[in-house]
């Protein structure tokens, strides 16, 4: 069985699909193509389902608290790894001292 030829007699094995995906040659946009590409955008944005404004401002609240408790949570941890290396810095300058390192 032999395949189906897609492509027209001097165009290569690449075909029409690979030579306009390189740029070569791409046709003139018409202006008629950016009128309905307009219109296409209109008529999509209609069909999308916008949030009220009460679920917006509780989706903001919910935001804002986690951004406060997460920022809290960091500093905590930030802190407290801070005064454990700070204290193992001590402890191993003391350890240091006694075998006579230091």
């Amino acid at each position: 069985m032999v395949a189906p030829r897609t492509a027209r007699f001097g165009e290569g094995p690449e075909g029409k699909v690979a030579r306009r995906e390189r740029g070569q040659g791409a046709q003139q946009h018409r202006p008629g193509r950016f009128v309905q590409f307009l219109h296409d955008v209109r008529a999509e944005m209609r069909r999308v389902s916008w949030p009220s404004v009460k679920e917006i401002q509780n989706t903001t609240i919910i935001t804002l608290i986690a951004v406060v408790f997460f920022a809290l949570y960091l500093f905590l941890v930030d802190t407290g790894m801070t005064q454990f290396v700070l204290g193992l810095q001590w402890l191993l300058a003391k350890i240091a001292g006694w075998l006579g390192f230091a």
